[in-house]
């Protein structure tokens, strides 16, 4: 067990706390658990890559743990009416998607490898953004309304270009039948 995979078994940890925080309606609480749980993704990543701690345990936490904190505020978001549940049902089934789609190719005998595309990236940062900007502006009355309607606009565009990039992705990883690996080509996933 790494430092880094224990960084981010806390940070599963934060998950439920940060929605009992929301839940209940500590705003603020759940603003600096959120907080802490970002920082704690990016001083994780340092930590593996600087000093070569990087493994597989925690190739495959480090999303789950993004994945659940950002579903779960989200969610949570959601059901107290500060997010639209358009926008949270469009998010979660984005992720459902992808899970889908990783389980069937593995189902059907042609494991695919998931890579963060760009446009996925952007896309977890706005939705980061926009969950910090919710949390902030209802703990501390901040009046971003105007802010948080942008967010959510452009959470919802990067969310549907990200799923169509990685539906694109896969679609033509399962129409690869390994052809192009008799021919000498590289397969497209």
């Amino acid at each position: 067990m790494t430092l880094p995979n224990l960084i981010t078994i806390a940070r599963l940890i934060l998950v439920p706390v940060a929605v009992w925080l929301v839940s209940d309606g500590h705003l603020a609480g759940a603003f600096w658990v959120f907080v802490i749980a970002g920082v704690s993704d990016g001083v994780d990543g340092f930590i593996a890559k600087r000093f070569d701690l990087v493994s597989e345990l925690g190739t495959l936490l480090d999303p789950i743990a993004d994945k659940a904190l950002l579903v779960s505020m989200y969610v949570t978001l959601a059901m107290r009416g500060d997010l639209p549940v358009w926008l949270t049902i469009l998010v979660v089934s984005r992720d459902l998607l992808i899970v889908g789609a990783i389980i069937l190719s593995w189902m059907l005998a042609q494991p695919v490898r998931v890579h963060p595309l760009a446009v996925s990236k952007g896309n977890t940062l706005a939705q980061i953004l926009l969950v910090g900007t919710v949390l902030a502006d209802y703990a501390y009355a901040l009046g971003l309304d105007f802010w948080i309607a942008g967010l959510v606009w452009i959470v919802a565009a990067l969310t549907v270009a990200s799923a169509g990039a990685y539906l694109v992705q896969w679609v033509r990883h399962m129409a690869d039948d390994g052809s192009a690996e008799h021919d000498g080509k590289e397969g497209s996933a």
